[in-house]
């Protein structure tokens, strides 16, 4: 099978909304008007995918399960490496002292809901545009990328990568040398609430690797026997 070139994307954005319906509209959305979508349905998920990336814009609702949008948001402002993440808060609350709350909690614009599409894709731009989003680019050994152009390298050589195998690498840079389950990957990648099965990740791995890897490379990605994987240059 032919790796699948990855478009360059509009930007990165986390959608944190614990309406399963209206999740899966926006993030369709999202996604054809060409923005990288990950999702999460409360705080504890929230914060566990800011932890394996940090995205261009955060889409925040004010109502989650676990913890409500203006709490999240303090935090969020409160750590040096998201601190500056542009935020919309979405809700469905139209009071005056509630936007003005939201915007004091460290949001930078408040959409009611609902909304259209093309008014949300235009907050999304204007935030987009503010912020200036600087490029980041991970290395590891001789692999290389570059967040903002979704452009992977090894050795100089250009690497096409699928979605799914573009995240796993991102992920493992971000985490080099360490073991990650099968488990792990799954809710690091897929987010909680996605039923995969396991051995999805052996797939997409075996993806990887045979996208990474020319004749002579060094196989980065170790197989642990009955742990998982990790992304280092030990012996196999």
């Amino acid at each position: 099978m032919m790796p699948i070139d990855v478009p360059t994307a509009r930007g990165t954005i986390l959608l944190v909304e614990d309406d399963a319906a209206l999740l899966l509209m926006v993030r369709y959305n999202l996604e054809k008007a060409g923005y990288e979508v990950d999702v999460a349905a409360d705080a504890r998920e929230a914060f566990s995918c800011l932890s394996v990336r940090r995205p261009d814009l955060i889409l925040l609702d004010w109502m989650l399960p676990d913890m409500n949008g203006v709490e999240i948001c303090r935090r969020i402002r409160l750590k040096p490496d998201t601190a500056q993440v542009p935020i919309i808060m979405l809700t469905a609350r139209t009071d005056e002292q509630d936007t003005i709350r939201g915007l004091d909690s460290g949001a930078d614009d408040y959409i009611t809901k609902p909304c259209s599409m093309q008014a949300l894709d235009a907050r999304i731009r204007a935030l987009l545009r503010r912020a200036g989003t600087t490029p980041e680019i991970l290395t590891f050994e001789d692999v290389t990328l570059d967040t903002e152009k979704h452009r992977v390298e090894r050795n100089g050589r250009l690497v096409a990568l699928g979605p799914t195998e573009y995240r796993f690498l991102d992920f493992f840079l971000r985490n080099p040398r360490r073991v990650f389950s099968r488990e792990d990957l799954l809710r690091r990648i897929w987010g909680e609430r996605v039923h995969v099965e396991p051995r999805t990740v052996d797939v997409h791995i075996r993806r990887l690797r045979q996208a990474l890897n020319a004749e002579g490379d060094v196989d980065l990605i170790r197989t642990v026997r009955a742990a998982g994987y990790a992304f280092d240059t030990e012996a196999h």
